[in-house]
């Protein structure tokens, strides 16, 4: 089985994003759809072959803590290193980094099928390519040459290390510094000292090296360290120290305090690790790790982001990879599971049928499908503004820019939100077998749990859409996407079977537009309350705009390539998602605003 549906994704890369387009662009002119289908078919294979068997295994023998080091299963390193000789790791890369300059939409479709198959493997690839397009973007040419090119070749792996025990999604209240240590080829060497929490891919023994990008503090003209962010800078610390033009050299000070066990992704090594310990570890005689300041100093923060938000895409790419896995499951087990007979069957004898026949299997099946699709249609759209951005001049990057900006903390927190709840759905369709390990749903539906909370809990992401996308810009990224909808809404209305839902979709964008209205009036505190329950909303918004910007483009085609069951299902979809998901969204929609004191943060401590 294939766990991303081949058919739709191909629709959603050649029809509706039209992602041929992009070769015009100087960039990407090298690349042609053969190529784009070449890369696509070998990460399919691999993915069936490679990283699909050990899925299960991977969560039953979870990586151990093992002298000093943290052991994984074989498994997991042999087929990454498949993916490192497919070239993989290169794909969106420039040409001059030693990339082959793929579109990142088409690096995204590449790796849905890789998240799909196995995300615990998967993330390791995810983390890797991120940090290395950090240090090409921010590091110094010797700094990409010694540390990105052996990430980009597949035989360095990368981590981000920004949380403390002590400091989780609060950033300005880490205690971890760097001490200033002279110069070297790589530039402003420092020594590092402090715990680190809940690294990925933090330690193993897969690759020779691995590439921690950290933010600490370092010390201001009198010593100390300042408050808040203003004193926080990244800095790229080795496992093993680098010898520009020689081998690598000894251990860095970076020791392994623990493993986190988590309930999904089971097969990425999650760790504690303590740099500046000094006890079994001490480079050139001196504790601290040493590492190397990567951007200017105080501007760790603002850099990193820009790692963190190609990893909150992927977290979203993930999460829509394992709804479509879980339903692509349920479907098939609806189809061959027979059980009951329908209301008003009333031969006792009569065969039983399968359950997809029953109205409510039916009903969850098309929730799935909707949230599943849906989730994978927002992020590769993402994904293509990333290329759009990468081609356009003048104001139209700036425009393309804001409107990624805006769609980011969407792109991240609706498909983990309601991809989540796909696979709450295909375990129900399951059954009494949907919660037990023999059925793939059961952890499918855990691995996708820890979504939410990657890279930003969706509380996170909805003071980020509303704060900071939204009533900080004074909604000026709001009002261009506005246009995007309005243009839809106006096509759709030229198909009679289409006219009902294009006055739905502009009368909902106008309740958000109102709530805007109403918010921006009030306090930034009071506003921000309640954008738990405008950020769900607001996503719905978008899916229904893009559910109906497809239906409109399925409407318009006489193509024979396009089969009259695909276009039946994604109106049917359509249907639902108006019929029944819209709604639910004007529910949440409704909170916002009304200042109650129940559902904002008015609710006296002392009652909880």
């Amino acid at each position: 089985m294939d766990f991303i549906d081949q058919r739709e994704l191909t629709f959603l890369l050649y029809d509706w994003l039209g992602v041929e387009e992009l070769t015009k662009a100087p960039r990407f002119a090298e690349h042609s759809r053969e190529t784009f289908d070449a890369v696509l078919e070998t990460s399919r294979k691999l993915a069936r072959e490679l990283f699909a068997p050990h899925y299960k295994k991977s969560d039953r023998e979870e990586p151990v803590f093992q002298d000093g080091s943290a052991k994984v299963l074989p498994e997991i390193g042999e087929a990454l290193k498949a993916f490192a000789e497919a070239g993989l790791f290169a794909g969106s890369f420039d040409e001059a980094h030693g990339g082959l300059q793929l579109p990142q939409v088409i690096h995204s479709a590449a790796m849905s099928q890789f998240f799909a198959a196995n995300i615990a493997t998967s993330a390791y690839a995810m983390l890797t390519t991120a940090n290395a397009r950090l240090l090409t973007t921010f590091g110094t040419p010797a700094q990409i040459e010694a540390f990105a090119r052996p990430q980009i070749e597949g035989r360095w792996f990368g981590t981000m290390c920004l949380s403390e025990p002590d400091a989780g999604s609060s950033l300005a209240d880490i205690s971890t510094k760097a001490v200033p240590d002279g110069r070297s080829s790589l530039g402003m060497r420092y020594r590092l000292f402090g715990r680190k929490m809940w690294i990925s891919g933090g330690e193993h023994e897969m690759t020779e090296n691995i590439v921690h990008l950290v933010l600490a503090k370092t010390p201001g003209p009198d010593g100390r360290t300042l408050p808040g962010t203003k004193g926080i800078s990244l800095f790229a610390v080795p496992k093993r120290l680098v010898r520009p033009d020689g081998p690598l050299g000894d251990r860095n000070d970076i020791a392994l305090a623990g493993l986190n066990h988590k309930m999904g992704y089971r097969g990425t090594t999650n760790c504690l690790l303590n740099f500046g310990e000094g006890e079994r570890f001490r480079p050139e005689g001196k504790a601290g790790a040493v590492g190397y300041l990567v951007g200017q100093p105080g501007d760790g923060l603002p850099i990193m982001f820009h790692m963190m938000n190609e990893a909150r895409i992927a977290v979203g790419l993930g999460a829509a990879a394992l709804g479509c896995r879980g339903y692509r499951h349920a479907l098939d087990y609806a189809r061959t599971r027979r059980q009951g007979r329908l209301p008003g069957a009333k031969d006792p004898a009569a065969a039983p049928v399968p359950i997809i026949e029953h109205a409510d299997v039916k009903r969850m099946l098309l929730a799935q499908k909707c949230y599943a699709e849906g989730a994978l249609a927002l992020v590769l759209y993402c994904a293509k503004l990333v290329d759009e951005q990468a081609v356009a001049q003048g104001e139209r990057r700036e425009e393309v820019e804001r409107l990624l900006g805006l769609l980011t903390p969407v792109a991240k927190s609706w498909p983990s939100e309601f991809c989540l709840e796909a696979n709450d759905l295909a375990i129900q369709v399951h059954g009494g077998y949907g919660y037990t390990r023999e059925f793939d749903v059961e952890q499918v539906y855990r691995d996708n749990r820890l979504n939410p909370i990657h890279e930003g809990t969706t509380g996170i992401q909805a003071l980020d859409l509303l704060g900071r996308k939204i009533l900080r810009e004074k909604g000026r990224s709001f009002r261009e996407f506005l246009r995007l909808v309005d243009g839809t809404a106006s096509r759709a209305a030229c198909h009679a079977d289409l006219e009902d839902h294009a006055a739905k979709l502009r009368s909902f964008w106008s309740e958000i537009d109102g709530t805007i209205a109403v918010l921006s009036e009030l306090p930034t505190g009071e506003a921000l309350d309640d954008s738990w329950a405008f950020l769900p909303a607001f996503g719905h918004g978008v899916l229904a705009w893009m559910l109906l910007d497809q239906a409109v483009l399925l409407a318009g085609s006489s193509r024979p390539d396009i089969e009259p069951s695909f276009a039946a299902a994604k109106l049917w979809a359509l249907r639902y998602f108006y019929e029944v998901e819209l709604p639910r969204a004007r529910q949440h929609l409704a909170y916002v605003g009304r200042r109650t004191g129940l559902l904002s943060g008015e609710i006296p401590t002392a009652v909880l």
